[in-house]
């Protein structure tokens, strides 16, 4: 069922973010479940997950229904994940790795590395990295031993396309999407590699660095109105809405 649940959320995640619903439209189970090919508990999770990301929000006549974006929201909310999360990455690196976080963080890469690095991502790999960026970020959180720095996080994650994963399927399609994925997932390299170093001014400006990707994909699709809506078709939610 896990598996099921992280994919159904990818695929409800990618046709929020390629436009498929229009602001303040009624996402209903019943017909998501019958376009997914699944039961209505899946459908239920992942939108009760969706609303905790932003990209939903509770409908006045029940369920869920989707949410309106200004691009300063967007940009806002990611640029507060960069630094919150650097913050984190620094005190792991200056409190010390443990060899069980080490452990921990590496097979997460294995993870990441299973799921870019082939010919072509399928729905299925992108669940798996989902799954993997997911738990990654929560070691790093959790290992930084700060309340009040997990909970402003936290917090932050609930606003529109800030949290990590919300952002993975907004890229271009095909080969231009997937190296954007090996990029990001490149970064997840260097960083473990700079906090078990100790290095934690290296390893700070690499977790605010991580969140560029998302932030260039939103500047590129508000600066190219053209083509954006076959780039990111989920700015039609926010474009000319500043």
């Amino acid at each position: 069922m896990e598996s099921q649940q992280t994919r159904v959320l990818v695929q409800l995640r990618d046709l929020i973010l390629k436009g498929e619903f229009a602001p303040g439209e009624r996402l209903a189970e019943i017909p998501l479940a019958e376009k997914l090919g699944v039961s209505r508990t899946p459908i239920r999770l992942a939108l009760a997950a969706l609303e905790q990301e932003g990209l939903i929000e509770p409908s006045p006549t029940n369920g869920y229904m989707m949410r309106r974006f200004t691009p300063r929201e967007i940009h806002d909310a990611i640029a507060v994940r960069g630094h919150l999360e650097g913050m984190a990455a620094r005190l792991v690196a200056e409190h010390g790795v443990s060899r069980q976080l080490s452990l921990d963080l590496r097979a997460c890469l294995q993870d990441g590395d299973r799921a870019v690095n082939k010919a072509e991502m399928t729905y299925d790999d992108y669940a798996l990295y989902g799954e993997m960026n997911d738990r990654f970020h929560k070691l790093v959180i959790d290992a930084a031993g700060n309340f009040a720095l997990a909970r402003a996080i936290e917090m932050n994650n609930r606003l529109p396309f800030a949290s990590p994963s919300t952002m993975l399927p907004m890229q271009n399609t095909g080969d231009e999407r997937q190296k954007w994925m090996v990029y990001a997932h490149l970064q997840h390299h260097r960083l473990v590699q700079a906090m078990e170093k100790g290095e934690g001014a290296r390893a700070q400006a690499l977790a605010e660095e991580h969140v560029d990707v998302a932030q260039m994909n939103l500047e590129y699709a508000l600066e190219r109105p053209e083509t954006a809506a076959q780039l990111l078709p989920a700015m039609k939610i926010v474009l000319g809405k500043a």
